[in-house]
């Protein structure tokens, strides 16, 4: 048939979804949480000077950094309080550890519904091995539901 590399994902539709991965069929129209995932969310890592990171961030018009390792696997969230502040702490005493996640594959009213339930205004999208996605905002999820 002239096909030079066959592959086989046995884990599933749930599991290929769920990394993120290109969808098809009529499903594949619904937005997603990773459709929405803002991949330009500032990160950094433990061992980054923590008031570089804060100006970096400032400057960049965003009040939050994803802390990741050298593999982008999620250690933890810089908030609004972290970046605002001036004190002398690391990035790992002023980050909140192990920030609760969504996978790329959750329906965009699912997210919604959890934001609005919690009051966030943002949601941290990751494969299940823990990599950053992105960050979904609750303002560009509701615009979009709205315009569907």
């Amino acid at each position: 048939m002239g096909f030079e590399q066959v592959y086989e994902y046995a884990d599933g539709k749930r599991d290929w979804g769920s990394f993120g991965l290109p969808r098809e069929g009529r499903l594949a129209e619904q937005p997603t949480a990773g459709d929405l995932a803002r991949a330009d969310v500032p990160t950094c890592l433990l061992t980054d000077d923590l008031s570089e990171v804060r100006r970096r961030v400032r400057e960049s018009g965003w009040d939050t950094c994803i802390v990741v390792n050298d593999h982008r696997v999620v250690l933890g969230r810089l908030g609004r309080k972290a970046i605002g502040s001036d004190n002398g702490e690391s990035v790992e005493e002023a980050m909140t550890e192990g920030p609760s996640t969504v996978r790329p594959s959750i329906g965009l009213g699912a997210l919604l519904e959890r934001m609005q339930s919690k009051n966030l205004s943002s949601w941290l999208v990751t494969t299940p091995d823990g990599k950053l996605v992105g960050l979904a905002l609750r303002s560009e999820a509701e615009a979009r539901l709205t315009s569907s």
